[in-house]
């Protein structure tokens, strides 16, 4: 399901279809004086790249395409710098600090079995999403996500997310004194993808349009901070109990 709108960009984000026609070509990237290749527990060179756990095949093709066949049931929301969106979550204001309910309903049926392995993992044996977002990238479009670090106030300490459909790189950037030190991280299509740690942190992530060859699905499920849990007991409980329904239809 889709909607009309041709793209949802605003401000100073951008995508190809928005793009056509502008004199000034400008398009999503950024520069870097030093580039390397995530292997393992460090990158090449030796460049530490702390938190960050890959899990090759975490689901088969058979369980890919019935994923894929119950995300595309739902409507389809734009969503900037060429993405489309569905969410699954209650509805945060990240400068107010506030938090409502909304029409979250739970996190989707589909996501049920994949939560369940995720707590047989020692890494994610206490992680309880409240949050889940399924995001689409389409090379036609030039769909990106801008550098950005995920709200520390709200989310918590593992971001994790199940790639679809395609492989893609997830680059990390960081200031480094005079010059921008840039990690490619490969993510293999069909793994699961944990960020934590420095990388959740310290390090900018991004999905760059150049990395985007074929229709890609990112499903992120968030946690919440251990902040917010202390602070928000009562709304702690209902939001974890209310995700773990398994019920939930994307929020408006």
């Amino acid at each position: 399901m889709t909607t009309d709108r041709l793209c949802g960009c605003t401000g100073i984000r951008s995508c190809l279809l928005c793009e056509e026609g502008r004199r000034d070509g400008r398009s999503v990237g950024t520069s870097c004086s030093k580039r390397y290749v995530y292997a393992g527990n460090k990158s090449r060179d030796e460049l530490n790249l702390d938190g960050i756990a890959i899990f090759d095949d975490f689901v088969d093709e058979d369980a890919e395409r019935a994923i894929v066949a119950e995300i595309d049931d739902n409507e389809w929301k734009e969503s900037q710098s060429g993405r489309r969106k569905q969410d699954f979550g209650p509805r945060p204001n990240f400068k107010k600090r506030k938090i409502k309910i909304g029409s979250f309903s739970g996190l989707p049926p589909f996501s049920k079995s994949l939560v369940e392995r995720m707590w047989k993992m020692p890494l994610l044996a206490s992680f309880v999403p409240v949050e889940l977002c399924n995001l689409e990238y389409l090379p036609t479009r030039g769909s990106s996500i801008d550098p950005h670090i995920d709200d520390e106030w709200l989310w918590g300490e593992r971001l994790v997310t199940l790639n679809l459909l395609s492989d893609t790189y997830l680059t990390f950037t960081r200031d480094d004194g005079a010059e921008t030190v840039e990690i490619l991280v490969k993510l293999p299509r069909r793994s699961l993808v944990i960020v934590s740690d420095k990388a959740r942190h310290d390090w900018l992530h991004a999905i760059r349009r150049e990395h985007i060859r074929e229709r890609r699905i990112a499903v992120t499920l968030r946690e919440l901070s251990d902040k917010f849990a202390d602070d928000e007991r009562e709304m702690t409980t209902l939001l974890k109990d209310l995700a773990l329904t398994f019920r939930g239809k994307c929020s408006s």
